[in-house]
C-alpha cells in the first residue's frame, strides 16, 4: 500500500506526440545565442543543427563546420540526444592560446 506522503504520479498519456527538450547554445564574443528546442525522441545532434539553422539567429553561424559537444565534451553529430541536453557550438579559435599569451608578453617585456 502506497504511503499516504509518497508523491502522486501523473501517468496518464499527454496529447500529441513525445518530445525531448534541449538548448542549443552558441557563444558570441560580445552574446550568447540560447534557444530551446523540442524534438522528438531519437532525434541527433544533426536534427538539432538542421532546426537551428531554420532559425535567424543562428545566421552567419557555420554549423555544418563547427564543432558541437554536449555539456562540455565534444560529440558527433550522428550521437542520439537526450531529454535535458545541452548541445553546445564551438567557434573556431581565432589564434592558438599558446601563441596569443606569448605575444601579449612580448609586448609587456618591450614596454
Amino acid at each position: 500500500m502506497p504511503s499516504r506522503r509518497a508523491p502522486r504520479r501523473f501517468t496518464a498519456d499527454l496529447p500529441g506526440p513525445p518530445v525531448i527538450g534541449i538548448e542549443i547554445v552558441y557563444a558570441r564574443p560580445q552574446h550568447s545565442i540560447i534557444k530551446a528546442l523540442q524534438l522528438a525522441p531519437g532525434s541527433t545532434i544533426a536534427d538539432a543543427l538542421a532546426v537551428a539553422a531554420a532559425d535567424q539567429d543562428f545566421f552567419g553561424v557555420d554549423l555544418a563546420r563547427a564543432a558541437v559537444g554536449i555539456f562540455g565534451k565534444v560529440a558527433r553529430r550522428e550521437q542520439t540526444l537526450k531529454d535535458g541536453d545541452r548541445l553546445e557550438i564551438y567557434r573556431a579559435l581565432v589564434e592558438e592560446p599558446k601563441l596569443a599569451r606569448r605575444k601579449r608578453l612580448s609586448k609587456r617585456v618591450r614596454s
